[in-house]
């Protein structure tokens, strides 16, 4: 990987570099119920489209696994007890002190997702919401906000996912992708392969020398 090829990276913000999966495990009661929870609510969500509620689409998929809908609630309350995985703060602080512009896009609505944003404990240049931008991930108006947000040309940022579909929509837009995989998703077909497969944001630390 050549250094300086970037001037900004956007992220992922709910996968890539918060562990949510673990909040919604706690709130469904069990890992099992709250995988099947977040995976039903990813499948809606990134079939969505135009924004509806996020909270609802939350509400929606608990039911379609068998939860009662008001655990939406009680992820909602919750949501500033979300965390980063191990090393992602420490990775951004470096990024941040090379002059890095960082910036998230995240399918969430706009109060939430500021919390989330507040979680990672860095202070990002931008934060893209779904709510925001009108769409949810992968259309690529989501991704182009966060683009027009920090005032870079896409092929001057790059984009670390989380989810395996933001695949889908960084291609859409030319965004160069490095996949922070941390809990094992599988890759839609015929997608873009991202620059880097990784379960760590440590090697991202490389790619970015001082003065670039």
């Amino acid at each position: 990987m050549t250094p300086h090829r970037f001037d900004a990276v956007l992220f992922d913000l709910l996968t890539a570099l918060l562990d949510s999966w673990s909040l919604w495990n706690a709130v469904a009661g069990g890992e099992e119920a709250g995988r099947r929870w977040r995976a039903e609510y990813l499948r809606i969500t990134y079939r969505t489209g135009a924004y509806r509620r996020y909270e609802t689409l939350v509400a929606e998929a608990a039911e379609a696994v068998g939860l009662p809908r008001r655990v939406a609630d009680d992820l909602e309350a919750r949501y500033d007890e979300l965390r980063p995985w191990p090393g992602v703060t420490e990775a951004l602080q470096a990024l941040a002190g090379r002059s890095v512009r960082l910036g998230v896009v995240t399918n969430c609505s706009e109060r939430l997702g500021r919390i989330a944003a507040d979680c990672v404990g860095v202070a990002f240049d931008a934060v893209v919401t779904a709510e925001q931008a009108g769409f949810y991930k992968p259309d690529p108006r989501p991704y182009r906000l966060g683009l027009q947000a920090l005032g870079v040309a896409p092929e001057r940022c790059l984009f670390v996912a989380g989810s395996a579909y933001d695949l889908v929509g960084t291609a859409q837009v030319g965004l160069a992708t490095y996949w922070h995989d941390r809990v094992g998703m599988a890759a839609p077909e015929g997608v873009t392969p991202p620059l880097a497969h990784e379960t760590t944001l440590d090697p991202l630390r490389t790619w970015f020398d001082p003065g670039a």
